[in-house]
């Protein structure tokens, strides 16, 4: 049996996050098997939205974070990789001057994507494989750090996408626009009336998991409009000390 080693580095506004995978190849199915993740709370969110630029503080700290992450690829005998940065990276003003010193320190290319071609990328991630819906249409929402992705899917087709600058470190940090979201409410609210039938939500993201989590219900278990709003109303109840208890 052949097993290949092939790695996914994520450069996100408010960590980093490395997996190694071991992909078997068959005549019916690929499949894939987590050999290990790593997480790293970099946060170029904070600097990035606030003063457009990577601080050479946090740039050192992402610089020795993609050591880290080339060790680790190395020791695992991976065969391939793709590292990928999105909205933090995409608004620092010298981010190239970053990128340029990560692939001299440790050999590693990074890309800048777009919001649009991350939504693609979790479409060719098998979606439909995963979650099967009783309607017919469906919206994914990818809330990250600096930015959220949308997708509209009918019939497991992938349809209209849109990214927002519109995310958990802005938020934190009150950066966001009211009129950003606004917008996103509007684009949204156009497309499902286009529809004609009821839209199943489906949401990724370390919030969106962290929210289905503190349901105590099995991932596969759906959470209902009322829970979500109980849970917000009792969040927004508490502090900043508070929440992270």
């Amino acid at each position: 049996m052949k097993i290949v080693k092939l790695a996914a580095i994520d450069i996100g506004s408010n960590s980093l996050r490395l997996l190694v995978s071991n992909v078997i190849p068959t005549p019916e199915y690929t499949h894939y098997k987590k050999a290990s993740m790593t997480r790293l709370p970099v946060r170029l969110g904070e600097d990035v939205f606030r003063s457009g630029k990577i601080s050479k503080e946090t740039g050192d700290r992402l610089v020795e974070s993609m050591r880290a992450f080339a060790a680790i690829m190395k020791v695992n005998g991976v065969q391939s990789y793709r590292a990928c940065a999105t909205s933090a990276m995409r608004e620092a003003k010298n981010a190239a001057r970053w990128i340029r010193k990560i692939r001299r320190a440790t050999g590693i290319h990074i890309e800048i994507i777009e919001g649009e071609l991350e939504a693609q990328l979790i479409y060719h991630a098998k979606l439909f494989d995963k979650i099967q819906p009783e309607e017919q249409h469906l919206l994914f929402i990818d809330v990250g750090g600096g930015s959220t992705e949308l997708t509209f899917f009918t019939d497991g087709q992938a349809g209209e996408s849109r990214s927002f600058p519109i995310g958990t470190v802005r938020s934190l940090n009150e950066v966001d626009s009211q009129r950003e979201w606004a917008t996103m409410q509007a684009w949204v609210e156009s497309r499902v009336a286009n529809l004609g039938g009821p839209v199943a939500l489906v949401g990724s993201g370390g919030n969106i998991n962290k929210a289905h989590k503190l349901s105590g219900r099995p991932i596969s278990e759906p959470l209902s409009r009322q829970y979500l709003d109980r849970l917000s109303n009792q969040i927004s109840g508490l502090t900043t000390e508070e929440r992270v208890m």
